[in-house]
């Protein structure tokens, strides 16, 4: 029996579904966005294979870094949301948004990855909002490739957190009646500080206000991982001066690979601990995961994305006891 097609009542879940398809199996439009910009989108894609496989209908966004001002006036669907196609126009050597479009394509699936540009909190909702309204959307999922967004913003270090916050803001003030964030990557986010220890720390405390919707490991064998592996594989060829370092971790992460495992110059020898933790989505509630963050007030009246990054940074100065980083103990 196909998961995605069994109902749940809100909020309960079991063992035998996992709740992350559970909490999307009432949904009849589903978004599945890329929180923290750039590639993340295709930290979704395993979950939108499996959901498309199911009959689902679901729809790609990315919160883009390619200058998608150059892209042709005709992709502009609204004010700063672009439709990106696979014959989309655009001089940028980055656009991992095209990059997928055309690989989705290439598959004979659903090939329109709609892009937001780097925004404040205002208009970045407004996007969301007119993609919900013109999609018929009752279902989101931000995606992040790490987990800095799993972050309240006392921990020791919060990683690179302003796309994602971003993201997780604009939505959470949004009507849609489901709202989840996933993450795919644990321990990536390392690299930038994170203690994850303190990752852990905030999932059990989302799991006691009944906000964690639990971990689902992608099977390396899967027809969704098989396809997830092309699709990054595809993307580091497109772009290979600039190669996904967090996508290429996962992929690596679905096929067994451990430990430092090089696929680019962007990173040197001893770098990266690759391991099968990094192949689980770890899903939680938005709301309850919104509600948990310590700075999101600050950042909700901005336009633009030097204000956000001027709030947090203003936050984390203000910030008299940030929580003290600990080791695994084992």
């Amino acid at each position: 029996m196909d998961p995605a097609a069994l109902p749940a009542a809100p909020g309960v879940f079991s063992l035998a579904v996992p709740p992350l398809f559970a909490a999307l199996a009432p949904a009849r439009s589903i978004l599945i966005a890329g929180a923290g910009g750039g590639f993340d989108v295709y930290a979704g894609l395993p979950l939108a294979f499996a959901l498309w496989r199911g009959g689902a209908q679901v729809h790609l966004a990315s919160l883009s870094f390619s200058e998608l001002e150059l892209t042709d006036r005709d992709a502009w669907v609204a004010e700063h949301v672009a439709e990106v196609q696979p014959d989309t126009s655009s001089p940028d050597w980055y656009f991992p948004e095209r990059t997928l479009a055309r690989w989705l394509a290439a598959q004979e699936l659903p090939s329109t990855v709609y892009a937001f540009p780097p925004l404040g909190v205002q208009p970045l909702r407004a996007a969301y909002r007119h993609l919900i309204e013109q999609l018929h959307i009752d279902a989101v999922v931000l995606v992040d490739g790490g987990t800095d967004v799993l972050l309240r913003g006392d921990e020791s270090d919060l990683g690179t957190p302003v796309e994602d916050i971003t993201s997780l803001a604009a939505v959470a003030a949004l009507d849609v009646p489901v709202k989840l964030v996933t993450s795919l990557g644990f321990g990536i986010d390392a690299y930038d500080g994170v203690n994850h220890v303190q990752v852990l720390e905030n999932l059990a405390a989302l799991d006691r206000d009944g906000g964690y919707l639990g971990a689902l490991s992608i099977p390396g064998s899967s027809r969704e991982a098989a396809l997830y592996r092309d699709a990054v594989a595809n993307a580091q060829a497109a772009t290979q001066d600039r190669p996904s370092i967090v996508q290429g971790q996962i992929a690596a992460a679905t096929s067994g690979a451990f430990g430092d495992v090089q696929f680019t110059r962007r990173t040197g020898d001893g770098d990266l601990f690759v391991n099968p933790l990094m192949a689980i989505y770890f899903t939680v509630d938005l709301d309850k995961l919104a509600a948990r963050c310590l700075y999101l007030d600050r950042i909700e009246n901005t336009i633009g994305r030097r204000q956000v990054i001027t709030r947090i940074q203003a936050f984390r100065d203000e910030l008299l006891n940030a929580r003290i980083p600990r080791a695994f103990p084992h």
